[in-house]
């Protein structure tokens, strides 16, 4: 049946696009809280690892480096974690490939294509960060 005929396929379309633009919305009051904050002030919760150990995680400054893009300082947004753009595009191109799917589209990105080391050589990247970032003479790598 045609989904402009059948109410309940038009329904079911409906509420399969409510979780992701829901999910778009607590993302983007998310980055508001994180922009409206004080630089250096974060009232947000630490990273619980390096709370716990003192290490840094391969994460850790993600929050101060969403503030300062959102703040339109790009150069400290790259100090605070190198791999902040790698988050934030894989972030906004998985939103964007589920919304489509939702739509009942293709997404841009044809996942299924990547080839499969790529994955593996972004999570021994993101390990070896995590590792070099707490190694004495180093110090630039941590936020």
């Amino acid at each position: 049946m045609d989904a402009a005929i059948d109410p309940h396929v038009a329904r079911a379309t409906r509420w399969g696009v409510a979780a992701p633009i829901a999910c778009g919305c607590a993302i983007a009051g998310l980055a508001a809280i994180v922009a409206l904050d004080e630089p250096g002030g974060l009232h947000l919760p630490a990273c619980p690892l390096y709370q716990m150990t003192g290490l840094w995680c391969p994460g850790c400054g993600m929050t101060r480096a969403t503030n300062a893009l959102l703040r339109g300082d790009v150069a400290a947004a790259f100090g605070y974690n190198l791999f902040f753009p790698i988050f934030l595009g894989a972030i906004v191109v998985g939103w964007l490939a589920w919304m489509r799917r939702s739509l009942g589209k293709l997404p841009l990105v044809a996942f299924s294509k990547l080839p499969m080391w790529l994955p593996i050589a972004l999570g021994a990247s993101l390990i070896a960060f995590g590792v070099v970032r707490n190694l004495p003479g180093f110090q630039a790598l941590r936020p």
